[in-house]
């Protein structure tokens, strides 16, 4: 089971704050930093000092980590051009000496879009799927070919697409609870599929429903399925607490939407998620100060699994 990291810096974090995480993160052993992709503050926190952008900070991120894998839980498909985006990606990857992963999405969040300026279309999903094929089929194309791509919503004619990623095949991510184009989707194009804050029960439905696009897609190599859950880890029930009530939740919620309790109790729900086919958890820290938290999981709750 892989642990990764997962933040969500819209609700306030500086870039030094992330580094110092990314750099924990490296040091403790786990297998990945990965970050959110929104421009606005969720909930009631006042999100100081402001947004970060996702690929800005994985950008500099490659160039002060040397092993930890970064990617995005999930980049919005409404904020970048696809070719743009496949620029951006495969640039980072050359940065980081090929340890980026693009999870790409349709993009959800409403009001980040009309505090922005960014357009918020309807038709999402339709331009998702267009989205991947252009970004695969970039990097795809050989060197001195050139790529055209002419769909309903995006016109490409004679790229050169370049540049080239470092790594051979970035991998991508696709997710979500959706019980039809979604697993369509992740079955033509995903290497990983992940289902965020789902029980057990559905992530094993959502799972069936991805193995089985993908065999009707004929596909023989296997995708890697993951789950991203909140965590909130304590060497007792009073600094369970104490976590729980920094970032604002009720200690029973966590624990049963999310990974909460002691370092026993948190292997034990990880162990239900591998029965399931689950072989990465991306691990939601909400409060970004608290590298005590970070150091917990890595000596009592990773230390501990397989």
């Amino acid at each position: 089971m892989d642990l990764r990291i997962f933040t969500e810096p819209q609700q306030g974090a500086t870039y030094d704050t992330l580094l110092t995480v990314a750099k924990a993160t490296e040091d403790l052993g786990f297998d990945a930093f990965f970050r959110s992709d929104h421009y606005l503050r969720m909930g009631s926190v006042d999100g100081l000092p402001g947004p970060t952008d996702a690929w800005i900070t994985l950008a500099g991120l490659a160039r002060e980590t040397s092993r930890i894998r970064l990617g995005t839980l999930m980049t919005a498909g409404t904020f970048r051009l696809p070719g743009v985006l496949a620029i951006q990606v495969a640039q980072v990857d050359q940065m980081s000496g090929g340890r980026v992963e693009l999870g790409l999405g349709a993009g959800w969040f409403e009001e980040e879009h009309k505090a922005y300026g960014i357009p918020f279309p309807k038709e999402k999903f339709a331009r998702l799927e267009e989205q991947l094929e252009i970004i695969t089929g970039l990097w795809e194309t050989k060197v001195g070919k050139t790529f055209d791509f002419h769909g309903t919503y995006y016109d490409l004619t004679d790229s050169p697409a370049l540049p080239k990623p470092t790594q051979a095949k970035i991998p991508v991510l696709i997710g979500g609870h959706g019980a039809t184009r979604t697993p369509r989707l992740a079955a033509r194009y995903a290497d990983e599929f992940n289902i965020p804050f789902a029980s057990v029960e559905d992530s094993e439905r959502q799972f069936g429903r991805v193995r089985a696009a993908a065999e009707a897609a004929g596909r023989t190599d296997e995708l890697i399925y993951s789950n991203a859950l909140v965590v909130c880890v304590g060497r007792d029930d009073r600094e369970v607490a104490r976590r729980a009530a920094a970032i604002g939740r009720e200690v029973d919620e966590l624990k049963l939407n999310g990974l909460a309790g002691s370092p026993a109790e948190v292997v034990d729900k990880i162990g239900r998620y591998a029965e399931i086919g689950s072989s990465r958890i991306y691990l939601q820290i909400l409060d970004l100060d608290d590298l005590d938290h970070l150091e917990l999981i890595s000596s009592q709750v990773q230390a501990q699994l397989p």
